[in-house]
């Protein structure tokens, strides 16, 4: 997809659910939101999960969808050692590429405040253990810099141009702040570039099409399906709390449990239920 022309799209899922309706949606690929998956456990995104925890998350997407995940890795969880590792670990889980960031840790969200990077050296050292480690040349390594918010954006383009120097195959300066800037990031970086659209963060808000148009390669919507199920959970609830009866569909149409199944594997698993059946009948 990244060698071909146009704009890669990932909306970002944090578990089986949101990765298959992602996937059910028609999407080429999905992204596994940091994010949504420290909401998963009952975390902010401060930096407080474990790269086990993230890893394990991911290899519940890829054995759920048969697309692409790509996946954020923080900021490779310690040490240029710690990196290597991570690298192994979400690639033997089957995660066709990660992120790795220049934040200190523990890292915050790219859209919050008070974030603090790293030097640079350190950084460039992180995305070459990175490159070290991978086995399978197609395993994509996204190099992110979160500088723009605390050294500038010449500081952050310059992160991202010697990270694709290093190695990397696509870069990810994190939160631009007004259109003219976004702009400037595949004008300069003069490589591949991500740009990560989330609503009422940081980066203004842009369509597909004007990210396309701007040069980006991939985007990821991080937030798209978690805010939309807080939010219908909120909606429901109240509802039900109003009403005391089970809640009218919200949208367009209703998921009745036989189809709930269907999304999941339901006739999969009826097939194999009746080929061991057939087989232990046979014995």
């Amino acid at each position: 997809m990244l060698a071909g022309g146009g704009l890669a799209v990932a909306p970002g899922a944090y578990d089986c659910i949101t990765a298959r309706a992602v996937q059910t949606a028609g999407f080429k690929a999905v992204y596994m939101t940091g994010a949504g998956t420290s909401a998963t456990l009952g975390y902010p995104d401060y930096g407080l999960l474990t790269m086990r925890e993230m890893v394990d998350n991911a290899a519940r997407l890829v054995a759920a969808v048969d697309i692409p995940v790509i996946a954020d890795a923080d900021a490779g969880y310690g040490n240029e050692l710690n990196v290597y590792r991570t690298v192994m670990e979400y690639e033997q889980a089957g995660v066709a590429g990660i992120h790795i960031e220049d934040q200190e840790d523990p890292k915050r969200c790219g859209h919050l405040d008070d974030k603090r990077i790293i030097p640079q050296g350190d950084y460039i050292a992180k995305i070459r253990a990175a490159l070290a480690a991978r086995k399978n040349p197609d395993f994509v390594i996204i190099a992110r810099t979160d500088a723009r918010a605390v050294t500038g954006l010449d500081d952050a383009i310059q992160r991202a141009r010697a990270a694709l120097a290093a190695g990397a195959d696509i870069a990810f300066v994190e939160a631009p702040q007004d259109l003219e800037e976004l702009r400037l990031v595949p004008e300069r970086v003069n490589g591949p570039c991500l740009v990560n659209i989330v609503w009422k963060g940081k980066t203004p808000d842009i369509s597909l099409d004007e990210a396309q148009a701007m040069g980006f390669k991939l985007a990821l919507l991080p937030g798209l399906l978690l805010k939309s199920v807080v939010q219908t959970c909120d909606q429901v609830l109240h509802s039900l709390k109003e009403i005391r009866r089970y809640p009218p569909p919200h949208g367009s149409g209703d998921i009745t449990p036989s189809e709930g199944f269907r999304r999941f594997g339901a006739g999969e698993w009826d097939g194999i239920r009746q080929a061991v059946e057939a087989a232990t009948f046979d014995r």
